[in-house]
């Protein structure tokens, strides 16, 4: 029996329902991804040193697109042996996982990739029903 695989999947988590032989599996993968919020005011944007002024900006960036990696790569590691792939969700972060999907590292995964839709927030309850309803599960 193939192993079908649904992904939602935002910047905070991914929840990924899969179905081997008749039962489903419901697995969630939390993002780790650090947000930082900068109001004006509000503490040191950076450091002066002789004429030059340092600003951490870059190096946040830097490491909040490494996070994002990691996170798109956990995510799309628990699905490596899935036999048809279907992912949906708000935002840019499906297709920026469409894209992973696409490079060379989960080449395997792109055949099996059959639809990237977008779609709102979720409950686990309904995301669980649109994967259903995607593949025709009963």
């Amino acid at each position: 029996m193939k192993k079908q695989t649904g992904i939602w999947i935002d910047g905070t988590k991914a929840v990924i329902v899969t179905r081997v032989d008749g039962k489903e599996h419901i697995d969630e993968v939390q993002s780790e991804i650090e947000n930082r919020v900068h109001h004006f005011g509000d503490g040191d944007s950076g450091s002066f040193m002789g004429a030059r002024h340092l600003n951490n900006d870059k190096k946040f960036d830097e490491r909040k697109k490494n996070q994002f990696d990691h996170y798109l790569d956990s995510v799309l590691d628990r699905v490596k042996g899935t036999d048809e792939l279907y992912v949906f969700g708000p935002a840019e972060t499906k297709t920026m996982l469409q894209k992973k999907v696409d490079a060379n590292e989960f080449q395997a995964l792109s055949g099996k990739l059959l639809a990237v839709e977008p779609s709102d927030s979720l409950t686990s309850n309904q995301i669980v029903a649109r994967v259903k309803k995607y593949f025709g599960w009963k």
